[in-house]
Protein backbone atom coordinates (compact mmCIF):
# COMPACT_ATOMS: atom_id res chain seq x y z
CA UNK A 1 0.00 0.00 0.00
CA UNK A 2 1.10 3.32 -0.93
CA UNK A 3 1.25 6.53 0.46
CA UNK A 4 -1.73 8.79 -0.92
CA UNK A 5 -2.27 11.17 1.43
CA UNK A 6 0.20 13.20 3.74
CA UNK A 7 -1.38 11.63 6.90
CA UNK A 8 0.30 8.46 5.52
CA UNK A 9 3.45 10.08 6.03
CA UNK A 10 5.79 8.97 9.25
CA UNK A 11 7.09 11.87 9.61
CA UNK A 12 3.85 13.83 9.37
CA UNK A 13 2.31 11.69 12.12
CA UNK A 14 5.20 11.83 14.22
CA UNK A 15 4.85 15.69 13.85
CA UNK A 16 1.29 16.05 14.87
CA UNK A 17 1.54 14.18 17.55
CA UNK A 18 4.78 15.76 19.01
CA UNK A 19 2.77 19.41 18.46
CA UNK A 20 -0.10 17.77 20.22
CA UNK A 21 1.92 16.91 23.16
CA UNK A 22 3.38 20.51 23.04
CA UNK A 23 -0.30 21.43 23.05
CA UNK A 24 -0.99 19.42 26.44
CA UNK A 25 2.74 20.53 28.21
CA UNK A 26 1.64 24.13 27.67
CA UNK A 27 -1.68 23.72 28.87
CA UNK A 28 0.14 23.69 32.67
CA UNK A 29 2.26 26.78 31.57
CA UNK A 30 1.81 29.94 33.70
CA UNK A 31 -1.17 32.31 32.36
CA UNK A 32 0.95 35.09 31.62
CA UNK A 33 2.82 32.88 29.08
CA UNK A 34 -0.73 32.48 27.44
CA UNK A 35 0.08 34.95 24.50
CA UNK A 36 4.13 34.14 24.40
CA UNK A 37 5.76 31.08 25.14
CA UNK A 38 2.30 29.01 25.17
CA UNK A 39 1.31 30.45 21.98
CA UNK A 40 4.70 30.99 20.14
CA UNK A 41 5.61 26.85 20.64
CA UNK A 42 2.39 25.66 19.60
CA UNK A 43 2.43 27.75 16.38
CA UNK A 44 6.16 26.47 15.55
CA UNK A 45 5.00 22.81 16.72
CA UNK A 46 1.81 23.24 14.24
CA UNK A 47 3.98 24.90 11.53
CA UNK A 48 6.15 21.49 11.27
CA UNK A 49 3.53 19.40 10.22
CA UNK A 50 1.27 22.30 8.13
CA UNK A 51 4.68 22.73 6.28
CA UNK A 52 4.42 19.13 5.00
CA UNK A 53 1.03 18.87 4.17
CA UNK A 54 1.28 22.01 2.35
CA UNK A 55 4.43 20.30 0.98
CA UNK A 56 2.37 17.44 -0.32
CA UNK A 57 -0.36 19.08 -2.15
CA UNK A 58 2.80 20.46 -4.70
CA UNK A 59 4.36 17.26 -4.69
CA UNK A 60 4.62 17.29 -8.25
CA UNK A 61 6.90 19.83 -7.91
CA UNK A 62 9.66 18.75 -6.09
CA UNK A 63 10.98 21.96 -5.82
CA UNK A 64 8.19 23.09 -4.05
CA UNK A 65 7.88 19.96 -2.30
CA UNK A 66 11.11 20.60 -0.68
CA UNK A 67 10.97 24.52 0.09
CA UNK A 68 7.92 23.76 2.11
CA UNK A 69 10.28 20.55 4.04
CA UNK A 70 12.63 23.10 4.72
CA UNK A 71 10.46 25.32 6.12
CA UNK A 72 9.17 22.52 8.35
CA UNK A 73 13.03 22.16 9.52
CA UNK A 74 13.03 26.09 10.33
CA UNK A 75 9.96 25.74 12.03
CA UNK A 76 11.39 22.37 14.20
CA UNK A 77 14.16 24.32 15.22
CA UNK A 78 12.51 27.03 16.32
CA UNK A 79 10.38 24.25 18.02
CA UNK A 80 13.21 23.40 19.84
CA UNK A 81 14.22 26.89 20.55
CA UNK A 82 10.99 27.42 22.59
CA UNK A 83 11.35 23.99 24.43
CA UNK A 84 14.66 25.16 25.69
CA UNK A 85 13.03 28.30 27.01
CA UNK A 86 9.99 26.37 28.61
CA UNK A 87 12.58 24.42 30.42
CA UNK A 88 14.90 27.00 31.45
CA UNK A 89 11.59 28.62 32.55
CA UNK A 90 11.42 25.53 34.75
CA UNK A 91 7.58 24.96 33.06
CA UNK A 92 8.62 21.54 32.19
CA UNK A 93 10.78 18.83 34.07
CA UNK A 94 14.33 17.80 32.93
CA UNK A 95 12.22 14.60 31.42
CA UNK A 96 9.55 15.71 29.91
CA UNK A 97 12.35 18.46 28.01
CA UNK A 98 14.07 15.26 27.05
CA UNK A 99 11.78 13.57 25.40
CA UNK A 100 10.31 16.25 23.51
CA UNK A 101 14.14 16.74 22.30
CA UNK A 102 14.47 13.21 21.24
CA UNK A 103 11.38 13.49 19.54
CA UNK A 104 12.85 16.55 17.70
CA UNK A 105 15.79 14.79 17.01
CA UNK A 106 13.84 12.04 14.94
CA UNK A 107 11.37 14.14 12.91
CA UNK A 108 14.39 16.05 11.86
CA UNK A 109 16.24 13.05 10.58
CA UNK A 110 13.16 11.77 8.80
CA UNK A 111 12.63 15.43 7.48
CA UNK A 112 16.14 15.34 6.07
CA UNK A 113 16.07 12.15 4.43
CA UNK A 114 12.71 12.73 3.17
CA UNK A 115 13.99 15.96 1.37
CA UNK A 116 17.41 14.14 0.55
CA UNK A 117 15.37 11.16 -1.29
CA UNK A 118 12.25 13.18 -2.47
CA UNK A 119 13.22 13.42 -6.79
Amino acid sequence: MGIKYFTDLEVYQLTEKLAMDIFRLSLKFPIEEKYSLSDQIRRSSRSIAANIAEGWGKKYYSGLLKRRLVDSLGSLEETRAWIRFARKCNYISEDEYLILKNKCEVIGKKLFLLYKNWK
